[in-house]
């Protein structure tokens, strides 16, 4: 019998000025994905490129293609430059550390994106083994990424940012993402 993916949504976060409760939200989501992502995976070696793979497919490239490039754009814009003006050895060699996953994270996504557009669009081509490796790495870099972040970076930060600054990061991350939905309903309409 087929596995049917998991494709319930996180409940609704409580809205927060904070900027970093906003990115923790986010980490919360992007491990949310990648379960759907390991989920889409075993979906296809049982049952292959049906309908729920296409809407998981579909769904996970969402995802990566936009919130999670924001994230990273929102942590390069308000959490890793006071770490680097900071000077602190260690901390700024971590968000150097930071700074180069997103590169590789965006190496690791334009591996799969084309493999999961494929299975959105119900193209059966997809090679599932390859998929599953590099679902792997991408997975085990974002776990990492995330873990560092939280223990190390996003605790420096927070203490190192007012409470009024981390309150205008929240509403200037808001308002990018505001314009930008309001600029894609334009370009829809």
């Amino acid at each position: 019998m087929p596995t049917k993916p998991a494709t319930t949504p996180l409940p609704p976060q409580s809205p927060s000025d904070d900027g970093f409760d906003a990115l923790d939200v986010c980490h919360r989501q992007i491990l949310f994905t990648l379960g759907k992502l390991r989920a889409l995976v075993t979906h296809l070696a049982d049952a292959g490129t049906d309908a729920q793979a296409q809407e998981l497919a579909q769904e996970i490239l969402h995802f990566f293609d936009t919130t999670v490039r924001r994230h990273h754009e929102d942590e390069e814009r308000h959490v890793f430059p006071p770490l680097i003006d900071a000077g602190d050895p260690e901390t700024v060699q971590a968000v150097l550390r930071l700074s180069q996953d997103h590169n590789w994270l965006e190496e690791d996504w334009m591996e799969l994106q084309p493999q999961l557009a494929a299975i959105a669009a119900g193209q059966a081509w997809c090679n599932v083994e390859l998929l599953h490796e590099g679902a792997e790495v991408f997975s085990a870099l974002l776990h990492d990424h995330i873990a560092l972040e939280e223990s190390v970076i996003y605790p420096q930060a927070r203490a190192r940012l007012q409470e009024r600054a981390r309150r205008d990061m929240g509403r200037e991350m808001a308002a990018r993402r505001r314009a930008e939905r309001q600029q894609a309903r334009k370009s829809a309409g």
